[in-house]
């Protein structure tokens, strides 16, 4: 398998080095609750959920949440916290290229799973999201824009993986999902900034 192995991402979650950990959920997150783009009761999915500080929010917010991610580790840490919060959510050790949920679900909140995938990967997990959702569902996206010198000349380099804005039109067609108009808000984070958009599964 092309990119980061399991073992990859357990040693990082199990030694701490976590560079691109906020300490805390997301602020785009919040303001999506807000804006009512996910709501109480509503069935979420977050792949890559790393320390689940988003799990948390929305367990917090009476959301059903379901947070997976490929390295043990990082669900002990995101099961850690649910504890100390007093909070309950569905946590899952799940490789997301092969993993299904019981039913579709309202929404998918991706930050860091697509950008940690190699792009050898993403066709298999665009149609993972769309699988994982119901029509008419959401998927919340912070889209990673990490540019570097070598990308420019066609190496890859990463994770995270540079997710150009043109790479995820084709990847979420406007023939299966509907696009919000641009420009997007952009949030600074690790070595970066990200592109936060809502595409609507058709």
């Amino acid at each position: 398998m092309a990119g980061p192995t399991r073992d990859f991402w357990e040693a990082r979650f199990s030694s701490g080095s976590m560079p691109w950990d906020r300490g805390g959920p997301n602020p785009q997150l919040q303001c999506w609750i807000d804006a009512g783009c996910i709501t109480a009761e509503q069935r979420v999915i977050v792949p890559g959920c790393g320390q689940g500080w988003e799990v948390a929010a929305m367990a917090r917010a009476g959301i059903r949440v379901t947070g997976l991610d490929y390295a043990p580790a990082a669900i002990d840490a995101c099961r850690a916290l649910l504890t100390a919060n007093q909070l309950d959510a569905q946590l899952c050790v799940a490789d997301v290229l092969a993993w299904k949920p019981p039913m579709p679900v309202d929404a998918v909140y991706e930050q860091t799973c697509l950008c940690a995938l190699h792009p050898d990967h993403w066709q298999r997990y665009a149609e993972q999201l769309h699988a994982w959702l119901r029509p008419g569902g959401s998927l919340m996206m912070l889209v990673a824009q990490v540019p570097s010198e070598g990308s420019a000349h066609g190496f890859i380099k990463g994770p995270p993986y540079h997710c150009d804005i043109n790479a995820m039109r084709s990847l979420f067609p406007a023939s299966r999902w509907d696009w919000p108009k641009p420009p997007y808000p952009r949030s600074p984070v690790g070595p970066g900034t990200e592109l936060a958009l809502v595409l609507t599964r058709l």
